[in-house]
């Protein structure tokens, strides 16, 4: 029996370090350690509640206005703010942007290239390429002479030895299955995705003021002014027309590109449908209100727990079944480290007991990572892309119903399929074509609401803290690219005394809780094959899969660190 050591996790957010014991070149078991500390909640500690988001976006440098949403909802419920709708819809605009352009970065040029070989887009038939992509999508740019093009700008960047992230690749793996004219189409699509995630994020940046790091949430609302008679407001007619058009490129982009590759490439990896199944159980807090987040009734994404893999009931969700162990995580409780505890009670207490890096192995019987271990009901759960697509499916949600039927039919493969590495991806990119959709609706809903002189996009009701209760708590959420995302806030005098935050990647990447239950990383890897366990490539595909971000789990603590690149150490 082996173990493979793969530190750090590279094309994520953070660091991440992944151990797997491999036995008849299939893993039988795996540890998942976050090697970072996350301080941003000991930051907020003393801090003005109306100012808590600022900071909590920072948790991230890419999940930014995820933190920013969760974070002014976490106050709004303390406080007992309700947003106009108007806000409310500007935050579905900035939110359902984020997760398109976040779901097309993942694709292309996080995850790709454990699928594509770029090498061998050097020998591949433009002209055979042209006939491929004309075969699955009427996307203009799909002559025999673009192609070529690209191929001749590949072949320029190899004379010239600057590869960039090209250059540390497990080209030539076996594992790698595409043929080349369908290599080279990848790699185009993926130079083409750097200028359409670039166009899009523009939706952002209009109405954050900036991307990343917006600037214009408020708690009770937006800061973005709305004026259909004034050209110098953020949101007029100009501005709606200049939405319209980007939404209706990104549009086009999802619907003839990202979903065409998606099924084309999964045609040719379908034992990857069988594979990175993890836990069974899937967890949505729901999101995208059309009215009150109070009302989950109303969520575009439902609210619900599938357990077991079984899609013929989806169990209702209470918040307050949140629970975290430290019992593997380099963390303290005061209660001690075998007990669970709600969010809203939860402590950052650091204490490392791990050895100095680079170090061989984790001490995997004691504590071996800095990301705690969410529990719902004392059971693990994966969050993300693919407990939505689940969740909405098995709520009998017709358009997710119609486009996963109609994936599922294109590969000949039943829904079961979904419960696996390559359903995370096609999950993906179910939910950007059903988002990108959504962002035309709330567009025109902004329009006529300003048309017909509806501009009120901040309650400042409750804006002077002499209107507050001495003590409160609240809890913010939001369904994030990633996952479920969740904030807890507690306010006292004025000011924050306590402030938790349980992001994706923690559902997902958490270690062993005091029951010895895996996470959703540690689960997914179980019975994964490995061609060549000195370059586990298929180790990383599965943990791609979830896109990775361990920014949000954890942030970095160490002031003498020594950089090193990812690197695979087989004993």
């Amino acid at each position: 029996m082996a173990r493979v050591v793969v530190d750090p996790v590279t094309r994520i957010e953070g660091h991440l370090r992944i151990e797997v014991e491999v036995e008849g070149n299939k893993v039988t078991d795996a540890w998942s350690s976050g090697t970072m500390f996350r301080g941003i909640e000991q930051i907020l500690r003393g801090r003005d509640p109306r100012e808590a988001w600022i900071w909590a976006q920072r948790i991230c440098g890419v999940c930014t206005t995820v933190h920013a949403l969760a974070s002014v909802r976490a106050v709004e419920d303390a406080l007992g703010i309700e947003v106009p709708e108007n806000a409310n819809i500007v935050r579905n605009i900035i939110a359902g942007t984020q997760n398109v352009h976040d779901h097309i970065i993942h694709f292309y040029h996080l995850h790709a290239l454990d699928w594509v070989d770029v090498t061998l887009a050097l020998k591949a038939d433009p002209a055979k390429t042209s006939q491929i992509a004309q075969s699955i999508s009427d996307w203009p740019k799909s002559s025999a002479t673009y192609f070529k093009g690209v191929q001749d700008r590949v072949k320029a960047l190899v004379a010239s030895n600057q590869l960039s992230l090209f250059s540390s690749g497990d080209w030539g793996h076996p594992a790698y299955k595409l043929p080349p004219e369908v290599n080279l189409l990848a790699v185009a699509h993926y130079i083409e995705a750097l200028d359409v995630q670039r166009e899009f994020a523009r939706v952002q940046a209009v109405l954050g003021g900036k991307n990343p790091h917006p600037q214009t949430y408020l708690v009770g609302g937006m800061a973005t002014a709305m004026d259909g008679n004034e050209p110098d407001a953020v949101i007029n007619p100009e501005r709606i027309t200049l939405l319209n058009q980007l939404i209706t490129n990104a549009r086009a982009f999802v619907q003839q590109v990202y979903m065409p590759d998606v099924l084309a490439i999964a045609g040719f990896y379908k034992e990857w449908f069988q594979y990175g199944q993890g836990i069974g159980n899937y967890m949505v807090y729901g999101d995208y209100a059309n009215g009150s987040v109070k009302d989950p009734a109303g969520f575009m994404i439902p609210r619900g727990i599938i357990r077991g893999r079984d899609l013929s009931t989806v169990h209702p969700l209470d918040p307050q079944h949140v629970s975290e162990f430290v019992t593997h995580s380099w963390y303290t409780y005061t209660e001690g480290d075998l007990v669970a505890k709600h969010p809203s009670q939860g402590e950052t207490n650091p204490r490392y007991s791990g050895p100095k890096p680079p170090f061989e192995f984790l001490n995997t019987d004691a504590k071996y990572s800095w990301v705690k271990s969410p529990r719902y009901d004392g059971v693990p759960m994966e969050v993300g892309p693919l407990a939505r697509t689940l969740v909405a499916y098995a709520s009998g949600d017709d358009q997710v119903k119609k486009i996963v039927d109609a994936a599922l039919a294109k590969l000949s493969l039943p829904p079961s399929a979904l419960y696996s590495t390559m359903g995370r991806i096609a999950a993906r990119a179910i939910e950007a074509e059903i988002m990108v959709g959504r962002l035309s609706g709330w567009v025109a809903q902004l329009d006529d609401n300003m048309s017909h002189g509806d501009v009120v996009i901040h309650n400042g009701q409750k804006w002077n803290p002499n209107s507050w209760p001495k003590s409160c708590q609240g809890f913010g959420f939001h369904e994030a690219p990633r996952g479920s995302l969740g904030h807890w806030v507690e306010i006292e005098n004025k000011k924050i005394v306590n402030y938790q935050a349980v992001v994706p990647s923690t559902w997902n990447a958490g270690p062993r809780d005091a029951q010895g239950q895996r996470g959703a990383y540690e689960s997914a890897l179980l019975g994964t094959p490995l061609i060549d366990p000195e370059r586990p490539l298929e180790v990383l595909r599965t943990v791609h899969s979830f896109d990775p971000c361990m920014a949000c789990a954890v942030h970095v603590v160490q002031a003498n660190g020594d950089n090193y690149g990812r690197k695979a150490l087989v004993i």
